[in-house]
């Protein structure tokens, strides 16, 4: 059974046959900015960042 991650307050449906992989990285500043580096072979991908309650 293929997982599937439901929001409630809007319509993203991310199920694992979709899922590429998953990243866990840390965000850092860059000027008035922030950044989360990711590897080459994701350029061009679309890309959903989860910010969790820490």
């Amino acid at each position: 059974m293929p997982r599937k991650i439901e929001l409630d307050k809007g319509k993203l449906q991310l199920t694992e046959s979709k899922v590429e992989g998953f990243l866990e990285r840390t965000i850092t500043p860059i000027g008035t900015s922030a950044k989360a580096d990711v590897p080459k072979r994701y350029i061009g991908k679309r890309a959903y960042v989860i910010i969790i309650k820490a």
